[in-house]
């Protein structure tokens, strides 16, 4: 008989070594509800030009076609919350990129969870995923017991709020498995609907990516915004927080124990006209390790010109 208990127990023990905040335990199986929803938003071109979210569809709702003979997904959650603000009335930055990029902070650490459990199990078959492949991730967290999905798109969890990276691992192995988060905390609450700035939150728990101010600075690849949102974006040159720092869960958030997330003192203290005097070579060489590199210095340039005429 497959010891279960004791691979589970290992796998959230080292889970916690290595610094992830929760981790949870699902069975793998198809997420039929999730395909069809799934399906509405992409119909809909909420993605906006983010062709990518189109590609792979099985991929993202059946994880034995990530990895045959899958399992079980382990979802992990590591906290980001910074231990300090932007001091500066300067372009705001979203939280989740004051540090290191966490795609690099997180795959080492899952490779080194799947090392250990090769090295203590045995044979795993698995392979861990943040961000790099069409995994589901928040529905993932949901199965495992981590949270529930807010109004705004975001997983919620009741100890701590909603600033994590999420990252899972599909493998092979049987492990037990966590209940369902089932119930739903928001309530009648909706403060992240009523303050997003370009009504990109719909009821119905939709996010129409295509109006997020998180799209138009980061994900859109175009020379210009569309004047549409012009006026809009409060000052963020780079993601935004709006509908995370207004949910009252996030009251209950608490700083990152994460090294590599400590804040860039220069995204906690440049001002506009430092950002407008910076030159490539320099941006280059102070956000080498940044997430402030996926848009590049041109992408920066252009919010900035864009939030300048706002």
């Amino acid at each position: 008989m497959i010891p279960v208990t004791a691979y589970t127990s290992f796998i959230k023990q080292t889970a916690t070594k290595l610094g992830f905040s929760f981790c949870g335990i699902s069975k793998a199986v198809r997420l039929d509800d999730d395909a069809r929803r799934l399906e509405q938003w992409l119909s809909k071109g909420m993605h906006g030009q983010m062709q990518y979210m189109e590609n792979h569809f099985e991929l993202r709702v059946d994880p034995a076609k990530l990895v045959p003979g899958a399992k079980s997904v382990i979802t992990l959650m590591m906290n980001y919350y910074p231990s300090a603000m932007q001091t500066t009335d300067g372009p705001k930055i979203s939280k989740y990129a004051y540090g290191n990029d966490y795609h690099e902070v997180i795959r080492s650490k899952l490779k080194e969870l799947l090392f250990e459990m090769n090295s203590s199990i045995g044979e795993v078959n698995g392979r861990g995923f943040v961000d790099s492949a069409p995994v589901l991730e928040r529905s993932w967290a949901k199965r495992s017991g981590l949270g529930w999905i807010g109004k705004n798109g975001n997983l919620i969890n009741k100890q701590q709020g909603s600033f994590f990276f999420l990252a899972t691992i599909i493998c092979d192995l049987e492990l037990e498995y966590d209940d369902l988060f089932a119930k739903d905390y928001c309530g009648s609450c909706t403060r992240c609907i009523d303050n997003c700035p370009t009504d990109a939150i719909l009821p119905g728990k939709v996010v129409d990516g295509s109006k997020c101010i998180s799209y138009f600075t980061i994900e859109l690849k175009d020379a210009l915004i569309d004047e549409s949102m012009q006026g809009k974006f409060n000052n963020w040159l780079f993601g935004c927080d709006v509908c995370q720092d207004v949910c009252p869960w996030n009251r209950f958030s608490k700083q990152t124990a994460e090294p590599a997330f400590t804040p860039l003192p220069q995204i906690l203290n440049l001002s506009t006209k430092q950002w407008e005097e910076m030159t490539e070579e320099l941006f280059k060489q102070v956000f080498k390790h940044s997430p402030l590199k996926r848009t590049k210095f041109s992408g920066i340039q252009r919010n900035l010109k864009f939030i300048q005429t706002n």
